[in-house]
């Protein structure tokens, strides 16, 4: 059967010190649908924040906030969902145009959407010199600014934020213990 895993990562801000990892695996009951891939993740998600002894303040999540064609994408609808601060850290481009981003760490660019009168819906953001941008965008209850703000505050030195790098790996390694257990 299809399953779903989730995996969060929380840290003591800003030291960014672990406090606490969790994750879950569930039966995936919605199909693959370009544009609402929050409806697959967030059961996940939901799992493994529910196994926290204390739910984050913030979650960063590795997708889209309002830089969604919906501007609805996984980190709204997970803030919404849980009624805490979200912010959208994607590694690729869903929506919208932007303009020359600087190789210098920490630059950015707004992201805009031509087809609704130029609306900014994000921004591009340089995390690391010489390395391809990232797209931060507000999920809930985080402006944009405070969005990139935060981002970069959490950046280690490496082109993906760390808190959705490491839940990442997290999720890769169990993705291998699972493989491995019904092999």
């Amino acid at each position: 059967a299809n399953r779903a895993i989730g995996c969060v990562v929380m840290y003591r801000f800003p030291e960014m010190e672990e406090v606490e990892r969790a994750s879950a695996v569930v039966p995936l009951h919605f199909p693959y649908i370009p544009g609402l891939l929050s409806f697959r993740e967030i059961p996940a998600l939901l799992g493994a924040l529910r196994k926290l002894r204390r739910l984050p303040d913030l979650l960063f999540c590795d997708g889209q906030g309002y830089a969604h064609p919906r501007r609805f994408g996984l980190a709204c609808h997970l803030g919404v969902l849980l009624d805490r601060a979200t912010i959208g850290c994607a590694k690729s481009l869903l929506v919208g145009t932007h303009g020359e981003l600087e190789e210098e760490a920490g630059s950015w660019v707004p992201l805009v959407d031509e087809s609704a009168a130029g609306e900014r819906i994000g921004a591009v953001v340089r995390t690391r010199r010489g390395v391809r941008p990232i797209y931060v965008s507000q999920g809930h209850r985080v402006s944009l600014e405070t969005a990139i703000r935060l981002t970069l505050q959490v950046v280690d030195g490496v082109r993906i934020p760390r808190p959705t790098r490491e839940a990442d790996a997290f999720a890769s390694e169990r993705k291998q213990r699972l493989l491995r257990a019904h092999a």
